[in-house]
């Protein structure tokens, strides 16, 4: 696509020799006032102007001063004059002029001229664009994303969404940071599709991602985008690491909508964090919406049908392994259990796990717990329910099962994948269990 050039000089003749030297390598547009150069200027945002210097009602310098209020950004301009007072070309570049050149002019100097004006352009764009990128994702960072939302939360209605990968950095131990970059890389993908054009879009961090979706303003949207992320980035992350990949990837997403909550950035965004935690805290792989200062759980207040209510109430987790849960619910598994226990053929075991150093090294222990937390729930079965208690504690109900054969087998297997992952290197684990009595 060729690049836009506005001209613009009250001489007809000068401006029409102008546009021919232009017209071959350029897509030009030509004003013969500053006031008409602002209307095309409006409409056509060209990438740059080469402008008469003296020209009556308005000059080329105020024309350069009109645009750059109006548009708020410096616009490449060019002067042309047949002035050849230097200083006339000093009070040019003192207002920004990127180049002067005077009349007379030969076809091959300002074509050269003008193509050096576009390289440098391009350059400036280059550089811009990589100091507000990540350069890893092509998202916006940090910085520039945190800039970008303190304007559209402030004159936007809206859905401000934390989005964080879950159990990202078992992909980094296990499988290298080669293919960490390589699933981020394809998440980053998959966010794209979840969002549109003019909406925000950014990475704040390693494995954590924040989205500004215009016009959301309903659970059932952020309800879908969070089942198409999680089917979508397990797809990916099996085409990458192969079908046999048990990391169980997914996304939690915490969502707070605007207004509602508010317009300030940094007020939503910890709203979003908070709507984030309890989101984890319920299993991972699922969204929250921040309601209030009290809110603990998610809602079915004002569900739309039935099947809206199956989505929010479905488990979150892979369809392999342990439910893991947050700690609320799996006591309220392990009351309903209890009261039941009669009713069942078989016994259900509570077991207590304990994390415990028996090595120095670099693992943290909160790593360590997040490793030994997806072995847990890999080892027990579908039926199983797995939490996680303060740092380094974590309880499992095994149901269904004939007690002492099967506790050995799963304490068996759990050492089995235990000694698979980094942390085992640094930590163990001891473990007692009972069954569930009268």
């Amino acid at each position: 696509m060729k690049k836009k050039i506005l001209i613009v000089d009250d001489m007809e003749v000068s401006l029409m020799m102008t546009e021919n030297m232009l017209a071959e390598e350029y897509e030009t547009f030509c004003a013969s006032s500053g006031i008409e150069a602002i209307e095309i200027f409006r409409k056509e945002k060209p990438d740059m102007v080469l402008s008469d210097l003296r020209m009556p009602q308005m000059t080329g310098y105020e024309l350069q001063l009109a645009l750059q209020e109006e548009f708020h950004q410096t616009i490449p301009f060019m002067f042309m004059t047949a002035d050849h007072d230097e200083e006339t070309e000093s009070k040019g570049f003192d207002n920004g002029a990127m180049d002067f050149i005077r009349k007379p002019f030969r076809p091959d100097v300002l074509l050269r001229r003008v193509g050096n004006i576009m390289q440098t352009v391009e350059q400036i764009s280059s550089l811009k664009k990589s100091s507000s990128t990540d350069a890893l994702t092509g998202l916006l960072n940090k910085a520039s994303a945190s800039i970008e939302l303190l304007k559209v939360c402030q004159n936007s209605i809206g859905a401000l969404m934390m989005i964080d990968l879950d159990s990202f950095k078992l992909v980094n131990d296990i499988h290298g940071h080669a293919m960490g970059d390589q699933i981020l890389i394809k998440f980053a993908d998959i966010l794209r599709a979840v969002v549109r054009t003019g909406d925000v879009l950014g990475r704040i961090g390693g494995d954590e991602f924040i989205a500004f979706c215009a016009g959301v303003h309903e659970d059932n949207i952020i309800a879908s985008k969070a089942q198409f992320i999680n089917e979508r980035i397990l797809d990916a992350a099996k085409m990458l690491m192969g079908d046999d990949m048990n990391i169980p990837l997914g996304a939690s997403i915490g969502a707070v909508f605007v207004p509602q909550a508010g317009n300030v950035f940094p007020e939503l965004y910890k709203k979003a964090d908070k709507a984030l935690y309890i989101a984890k805290q319920n299993g991972k792989h699922g969204y929250s919406i921040f309601e209030d200062d009290q809110q603990t759980e998610e809602s079915l207040t004002e569900v739309g049908d039935i099947s809206q209510v199956e989505l929010i109430l479905s488990e979150r987790n892979p369809d392999d392994g342990a439910f893991v849960m947050a700690f609320e619910a799996f006591r309220n598994v392990y009351r309903f259990l209890k009261r039941n226990r009669g009713t069942y053929s078989k016994q259900t075991c509570l077991l207590v796990f304990n994390l415990k150093r028996h090595k120095n090294g670099n693992i943290k222990i909160s790593d360590a717990a997040d490793q030994f937390l997806t072995v847990l729930g890999t080892t027990f079965r579908r039926g199983d329910a797995i939490t996680q208690n303060g740092s380094s504690q974590f309880f499992a109900l095994l149901t269904n099962t004939d007690a002492f054969g099967a506790i050995k087998k799963v304490i068996n297997r759990l050492q089995e994948n235990w000694d698979r992952v980094p942390a085992c290197a640094n930590f163990a684990f001891d473990y007692e269990w009972k069954v569930l009595d009268n």
